[in-house]
């Protein structure tokens, strides 16, 4: 066995677990191994009963005197437990856990962990964690003995539904003695020398004697992921300097006043400050390589179909990607408005040619999206338009990247919404072009000293000014008493013509997060409180025909109330929707809450953001507050940073660039520290030569490509 092996030869694994560890993203050793917790409990305070304080969480040894399930008149399962430790009897209680009463018999020998309470003047502890005692430790240990599962600090490892912390944290115990020795650390000696070694900042992650080894474990690994971010990126710039020198293009003063002119609104004087950026990096004989970064409606589209023209004038094409086929077709649309009536034609191509035809077909019928000739440039299956010629600008998603995709005369890339997009996604859409110019555009607000670690290879622009005419959207955090009384205010808006989205964190009813929002039963529910509206559903799992067709609908007016998941926060654009209302709002970054709340504001009419949680504690009343008074999105980012961790500004897949599972962006000092090292290495040797085991690491970790 060794890291590379497949979780399925593993004994005990079946297909059901398999598929349960797939859903983690857990398919070999190496990806169990570094499964790291994402927290403690600590269970080290062993003791007796007798000395236990009511309150406190201990841990204590002793024997099952008796066991058994109970049906209370509701139909529940009660298993309850008299424990003794030699001091005093304690009942326990589990709830729903009847299974119980097969692994634990009368007579047995546990250690347990949990809380001390007294009810009805008896000792208490409610769904303690347990294990039974190995032979050796049969007799009673008056000061305890640290087990896997109680007695000590305990990790928690992020989970799915059929598959516990105590599952992943036995099996992790079982392999980790026979792989750890295999692990070889691919830091310079210069570097390592410095730090805990990389086995043993693995083995106390796990499995720790106190909280200074899991301090000492996770600044080491901690310090591994931003070291190979900070090293990629400085060296993809070095890479990107050194690409041969091009042809700068021809820009001329009277193209740019030609096409701005004609456009439907003032550009502001951030989106002119940017456009200024840009147009310098065109004039070179160096490809440009720029980051913009602005607000959800800022008008980035607007700045990218200015440069898109100019290219086309210089005789040369565009590609310009986007995360998903909402987002896609909804820059098709923009662009095409902006640059149909100067001849430039705009082809889409998201590799479905059912969706494709089906959205053509549409918009043909309500003339939208269409180009001067009142005919739509597509690319259902090769990169060709109705008259067999390719489009100047073709949007789309990761269809872009097919090798059966193969576009002449390339000469920029825009890629929409890149924190979204692997470094191999960018790479391989850079090979579509011989030198092209790129431009990456993201709505995520990032904290500078995060984008600098991100994005440290590419240029940075801001666009930090909303268009005028954008409404501020008054924000409330609602409570729960208050919920009748927003339904009716909803109504109300609806009859005047208004419309709404209602977002929540979930698809589908979970068994585990059962306090938790879900689209479809909400969905189902709502159509009962609002029985004489039009409501339609919207999630990440239909298909992209349904999608299309359930967003055209609410566009139009046909639907007054869109129940949706997230998958709304970018590429939706509804100027008639003025009330979002977001379910579970303590699940969400502020970061993405001010994007969600970007949905609405969008016409001129007065608009309004409704936030409901299940979570009433003081924190996050007042993290959600912040939203009511704070409309900078830069601002909620960085105090997400400082609240919550990187982790709820970047989502799942954090940067969307490497997984970071330990590393916090609010550790500025290892930041630093990180970004010093590798800059310190890559000038001693820029091509890695010297240091084999980080070169591939570095290649095995740059060339995945995430899926949508």
């Amino acid at each position: 066995m060794d890291l590379r092996t497949p979780l399925k030869q593993i004994t005990g694994i079946g297909p059901s677990l398999l598929y349960r560890l797939g859903r983690l993203n857990l398919n070999t050793v190496e990806d169990l191994i570094y499964h790291f917790p994402y927290r403690y409990d600590d269970f080290s305070n062993t003791t007796s009963a007798l000395e236990a304080q009511i309150g406190q969480t201990v841990t204590l040894q002793g024997e099952i005197w008796s066991i058994q399930n109970i049906f209370t008149r509701s139909r529940k399962i009660i298993t309850k437990a008299v424990f003794n430790d030699g001091t005093s009897p304690i009942e326990l209680t589990w709830f729903n856990s009847s299974w119980l009463t097969k692994q634990i018999q009368t007579g047995d020998r546990l250690q347990l962990s949990g809380k001390i309470s007294k009810y009805k003047n008896k000792l208490s502890i409610i769904a303690p964690k347990w294990e039974k005692l190995s032979a050796d430790l049969q007799t009673p240990q008056p000061t305890g003995a640290p087990g896997l599962h109680t007695g000590r600090l305990v990790p928690v490892y992020p989970e799915t539904e059929g598959l516990s912390s105590k599952w992943l944290r036995t099996k992790i115990d079982k392999l980790l003695p026979q792989v750890l020795s295999g692990i070889q650390d691919p830091l310079p000696d210069q570097i390592r020398d410095k730090m805990l070694p990389l086995t043993e900042a693995i083995q106390q992650v796990h499995f720790p004697k106190d909280w200074k080894e899991v301090e000492k474990a996770r600044e080491r690994l901690g310090f591994d992921e931003l070291f190979y971010v900070s090293l990629a990126t400085q060296k993809a710039r070095a890479e990107w300097s050194k690409k041969p020198l091009i042809k700068p293009l021809k820009i001329k003063r009277s193209d740019i006043k030609d096409f701005i002119s004609k456009l439907p609104f003032k550009l502001t004087s951030a989106q002119e400050k940017v456009l200024k950026d840009i147009l310098d990096d065109l004039k070179e004989n160096q490809p440009m390589n720029r980051l913009v970064q602005g607000e959800v409606g800022s008008g980035k589209t607007v700045v990218a179909a200015v440069i898109t023209y100019l290219v086309c004038k210089n005789n040369l094409r565009t590609l310009f990607m986007a995360p998903t086929e909402i987002l896609a077709f909804q820059h098709y649309d923009t662009l095409n408005k902006l640059l149909s009536p100067f001849g430039v034609k705009v082809g889409i191509y998201t590799g479905s040619k059912k969706f494709t035809s089906s959205v053509i077909a549409r918009n043909v019928a309500t003339k939208q999206s269409s180009n001067s000739n009142g005919k739509i440039a597509t690319l259902p299956s090769v990169a060709r338009n109705d008259n067999g010629k390719i489009p100047n600008i073709i949007v789309g998603t990761h269809a872009l990247l097919s090798e059966k995709l193969n576009i002449p005369n390339v000469g920029l890339i825009i890629v929409d919404e890149q924190q979204r997009f692997g470094v191999g996604q960018r790479t391989l859409l850079r090979s579509k072009a011989e030198i092209p110019h790129f431009l990456t555009m993201t709505a995520t607000p990032i904290p500078r000293t995060v984008a600098l670690t991100l994005y440290g290879d590419l240029d940075m622009s801001v666009i930090d000014e909303l268009p005028k005419g954008r409404q501020m959207v008054r924000t409330y955090v609602v409570p729960e008493k208050r919920r009748a009384d927003s339904y009716k205010f909803i109504a109300k808006k609806i009859g005047a013509g208004d419309q709404v989205y209602i977002i929540t964190p979930l698809i589908e009813a979970s068994e585990t997060l059962t306090s938790v929002k879900a689209a479809k039963v909400e969905f189902d529910k709502l159509k009962k409180v609002f029985p004489d509206l039009q409501l339609d559903l919207l999630h990440g799992k239909m298909k992209g025909s349904e999608k299309a067709k359930t967003i055209e609908n609410f566009r139009s007016g046909q639907t007054d109330i869109l129940v949706s998941t997230s998958v709304v926060e970018v590429g939706v654009d509804n100027p008639n929707a003025t009330i979002i209302i977001i379910e579970g709002a303590e699940r969400f970054g502020l970061a993405q809450l001010h994007q969600l709340r970007g949905r609405v504001g969008r016409g001129t009419k007065e608009s309004f953001c409704f936030l409901y949680t299940s979570n009433s504690s003081s924190d996050e009343q007042n993290r959600l507050k912040f939203l009511e008074t704070t409309f900078d999105g830069l601002k909620l980012a960085e105090l997400d940073l400082k609240i919550r961790g990187s982790g709820q500004i970047f989502g799942t897949a954090q940067s969307g660039r490497f997984e970071f599972k330990i590393a916090s962006f609010s550790n500025l000092t290892l930041l630093e520290k990180t970004k010093h090292e590798a800059e310190k290495l890559l000038a001693k040797d820029p091509a890695l030569d010297k240091y084999p085991l980080l070169k591939a690491k570095l290649q095995d970790i740059t060339s995945g490509v995430m899926p949508d």
